[in-house]
């Protein structure tokens, strides 16, 4: 815990309770005495009205309280839908991080509001749960959020196609694409900057030695980002608009690039990294799409249909 969270929570827990000896404070948070009484002149200086003294408790002189927290309407649903996403989109770790916020939320809201949530969080569902996999490593996203904020090298292993390898990273941030929880981080020894997965990640560790090179924003590298080392296929097709509106997170697993609605067909194009794994994807709405481009894919998806064919037939 750092010391801005720390005093705050020596705040609460001042107002908690009519007196509060010192040595509650220390074994709490773990500190010594003479941070406790460091901390507790910090808040005085802030304008905290603490009475006490060391050796004989503090407590918060009758009638002080921090501003209250208000909330509208439309804030309170925004919270709970965030906490419904959190719940499956999150790793473990921050979706009960959040339900323990929302906890604190909940107990300043006026009846009203809570009510509002009441009758809403049984009507409102999130579906398509991360996979398990996602969860094999619940300290992963925290680590990795940790260390872009205090700037501190991470070693970690991590499987590749070719195997699994150690390395040393520096996190400049971390973004999610197609499903999956991505880090950008500087290689300390390719030299370069790499995106890693964190579902590759097999064991992540915090070194503590901090970092002092000045690298880009995760901003400033999304929008360079390098395209694929591997090889792609560009693919061009035609999907009748009925079905196209049901492509809409599927379609950015497959390398998708832009689309022009036209009155029935709707136009896509692709960069697809894998054009067998397309061609399967297509199959499963061919009655409903043209393709335009390349050749190769229709001799595969003819291919597979045959194949298909004999199984059933």
């Amino acid at each position: 815990m750092n010391r801005f969270d720390r005093l705050t929570a020596i705040l609460i827990h001042l107002q908690s309770k009519k007196l509060v000896l010192a040595q509650e404070i220390a074994d709490r948070f773990d500190v010594s005495l003479r941070t406790v009484y460091r901390d507790v002149r910090s808040l005085e200086q802030a304008g905290v009205p603490v009475i006490g003294e060391k050796g004989l408790g503090y407590s918060i002189m009758e009638g002080y309280r921090l501003p209250p927290v208000m909330f509208t309407e439309e804030e309170v649903i925004a919270f709970l839908m965030a906490e419904k996403m959190l719940e499956h989109h999150a790793d473990l770790q921050n979706s009960e991080r959040f339900k323990g916020a929302m906890f604190k939320v909940k107990a300043v809201l006026r009846n009203a509001q809570k009510k509002v949530l009441e009758d809403l969080e049984e009507n409102i569902a999130v579906k398509h749960k991360v996979s398990e996999h996602n969860h094999l490593l619940n300290d992963t996203l925290p680590l990795l959020i940790r260390a872009v904020g205090e700037k501190t090298v991470l070693h970690i292993r991590y499987a590749t196609e070719t195997g699994v390898n150690e390395r040393d990273i520096e996190p400049i941030g971390i973004f999610r694409e197609n499903g999956s929880w991505n880090a950008i981080a500087f290689c300390t020894t390719s030299k370069k900057y790499h995106p890693f997965r964190t579902e590759r990640m097999l064991s992540v560790k915090d070194t503590g030695r901090p970092f002092h090179r000045q690298h880009i924003s995760l901003t400033e590298y999304l929008a360079n980002k390098p395209k694929d080392n591997g090889q792609s296929f560009p693919v061009v097709i035609n999907v009748h608009n009925d079905m196209a509106r049901y492509l809409t997170e599927q379609k950015y697993n497959y390398g998708f690039n832009s689309e022009k609605a036209g009155k029935t067909h709707t136009r896509m194009e692709f960069e697809a990294p894998c054009i067998q794994a397309f061609s399967r994807w297509y199959i499963t709405f061919a009655d409903q799409a043209d393709i335009i481009s390349p050749a190769s894919l229709k001799t595969l998806v003819k291919d597979r249909l045959k194949e298909m064919l004999k199984k059933v037939s």
